[in-house]
């Protein structure tokens, strides 16, 4: 009688306790996955992956260092001025008999000159109307021409020159005046232009004004030929129309030794 009593009670039980636990299965959406369980506090963390270390490049190696004996090296020296030899040329001028002296420096654009000369008076006391601008080679050949100029004025015409009488020596411009062509040897003192030549008691002869066979022609065309042994450019009457009334006289340079004489 006492089992019985025992089964009977506990059935009503577990009726009652699955009604109690049927609103917190009903709450719970279908399909959610359980949580993890918190983690315990006295579980250590997870060690960090170690940092592999990698090693510099190893330094370029020094030059050995320079031995205290060594000399220490000179430096190079500076590239000299190429000038010409004027002081030489200065000397035959003055040994000629001519008169100069020293002009400042040219320099106008690409025309200019180093160290040109101031020409007044030519050997033997020839004088030079106006003073001339010039290169020393170029005042050189002018005065070793002039003294030919004497002799043939004594030779043709009974009397020698007191003076040449020039228009350009040094002026910054192209040939014949044309400003688009090439650079005159006038832009360089390179070069003089005579115009004609003044006489004691006689009149003067004039470049390009004399009559055919008469002794100024003779004279004139006698001293341009003598020129043409004295400068490499030798230009007058008959050679163009730039030239007709006067001699150009200049030193300038041609491959092999050229000289322009007409």
């Amino acid at each position: 009688m006492g089992r019985i009593t025992s089964r009977v009670g506990a059935g009503p039980i577990v009726a009652l306790a699955v009604l109690l636990a049927a609103p917190a299965l009903a709450q719970a959406p279908a399909g959610s996955p359980p949580l993890p369980p918190p983690r315990p506090a006295d579980v250590p963390a997870a060690p960090e992956a170690p940092t592999l270390a990698v090693p510099a490049p190893d330094p370029a190696p020094l030059p050995p260092e320079r031995p205290a004996d060594l000399p220490a090296p000179q430096a190079m020296p500076a590239p000299a001025e190429i000038v010409p030899d004027d002081a030489g040329c200065l000397r035959r001028l003055e040994k000629l008999g001519a008169k100069a002296q020293p002009h400042p420096p040219l320099a106008s654009g690409l025309c200019g000159a180093a160290r040109p000369l101031t020409l007044t008076e030519l050997p033997d006391g020839l004088g030079l109307t106006p003073a001339a601008t010039l290169t020393c080679t170029a005042a050189e050949a002018l005065a070793r021409w002039s003294t030919e100029v004497r002799v043939l004025g004594e030779r043709h015409l009974g009397a020698a020159p007191k003076a040449i009488r020039i228009s350009t020596s040094y002026e910054c411009r192209g040939q014949n005046h044309d400003p688009d062509a090439k650079l005159s040897e006038h832009a360089f003192a390179n070069g003089v232009d005579v115009m004609g030549f003044e006489f004691s008691g006689r009149a003067p002869v004039t470049v390009g004004d004399t009559r055919e066979g008469s002794p100024e022609a003779v004279f004139a065309a006698a001293l341009r030929a003598r020129a043409c042994g004295f400068f490499r450019t030798v230009l007058g009457p008959g050679s163009d129309a730039a030239h007709g009334n006067h001699l150009h006289l200049d030193e300038r340079e041609r491959p092999a030794g050229h000289r322009l004489c007409q």
